[in-house]
């Protein structure tokens, strides 16, 4: 399994952002819709006559939770789950829409590794501890992939995960996308014992798309991906994910593929921001509604429509 360079560069500071957006927003002179997935975008726009839809990929809490309620009036704000959109106090939600990934490109696996994978970042918030504690009172042997390249990460792994690993438990390092599908195809499950309300888990998609059951605590958006019983199980005591790890290898892999395909696949999730789309242009009275409604119309058999307004 091949790992990623360690030295790679890692995105994601304000002066970078504000850069970027004021180039980027400057340059969509002749555009229908403008989708944004940072916060700085739709603050800095000087409202701008098309319509513009901002994706929060991280918590709704207080200080996100204000800079969205400024922008909220003429910016559609969407949600990556249910459980997210719920944390968004003063916040209208446009819509609810689910990540999607590429299926067709992600390789079937047998499951027949001979271990539980963990896929993550090497922080507490992740669960590696917790993993490692539910597969040895399980006793099938797991192989933890996690990004560590910032110094609380390598912290962390140097003193509360490095001193759990044995015969039983290996840190296969960081990997690759190739061997990301690797690791997860072979295993019998992925154990994604979650610690924080995650907006979205694109691992267990990931895992499913492989054929891969999960065994996860119910936090954050867990219960909107897995279908307890079905393509995984859902439990919260370090005994219950034990015992129903276990009896990962009786679900069908064959229905973990197909929900991956049917519910998470780049095409419902294209299919529903297209449908968002075509609803704001209606709104407008803008030229282009009717055709992406057309075109891309109702596809989507898991679209979540939340015209929710949250109040402090």
């Amino acid at each position: 399994m091949a790992e990623v360079d360690p030295e790679a560069p890692i995105s994601g500071d304000t002066i970078t952002e504000l850069a970027h957006v004021t180039r980027a927003y400057a340059a969509m002179t002749e555009v229908d819709i403008i989708h944004d997935h940072t916060i700085a975008g739709p603050l800095y726009r000087h409202r701008p006559a098309v319509p513009v839809v901002v994706t929060n990929h991280g918590p709704f809490e207080p200080q996100p939770n204000l800079l969205f309620q400024r922008m909220q009036d003429d910016t559609a704000i969407v949600a990556i789950s249910c459980h997210q959109a719920s944390t968004a106090q003063g916040v209208h939600i446009s819509r609810v829409i689910h990540h999607g990934l590429d299926v067709d490109a992600v390789p079937v696996g047998t499951g027949d590794g001979d271990y539980v994978a963990f896929l993550g970042r090497m922080t507490p918030d992740k669960g590696p501890c917790e993993a490692i504690e539910v597969a040895r009172l399980a006793g099938v042997p797991l192989k933890i992939a996690a990004k560590m390249r910032e110094d609380a990460e390598f912290e962390y792994f140097r003193t509360e995960v490095e001193p759990l690993l044995g015969d039983d438990v290996e840190y296969v390092g960081e990997l690759d996308e190739a061997g990301k599908f690797e690791l997860l195809g072979a295993a019998t499950a992925l154990l994604n014992p979650i610690q924080w309300p995650e907006p979205f888990g694109l691992v267990m998609i990931e895992a499913l798309a492989c054929g891969t059951p999960v065994v996860a605590t119910s936090a954050g958006s867990v219960p909107e991906i897995i279908e307890d019983g079905r393509t995984g199980f859902i439990h919260d005591t370090t005994e219950d994910l034990a015992k129903w790890l276990l009896r990962a290898a009786d679900l069908d892999r064959a229905t973990c593929r197909e929900v991956a395909q049917t519910r998470f696949s780049t095409a419902r999730m294209v299919s529903d921001h297209l449908d968002l789309y075509a609803e704001l242009l209606a709104r407008r009275g803008l030229p282009g509604a009717s055709l992406y409604g057309l075109r891309h119309g109702s596809a989507s058999r898991d679209r979540r429509k939340v015209p929710w307004r949250h109040r402090a």
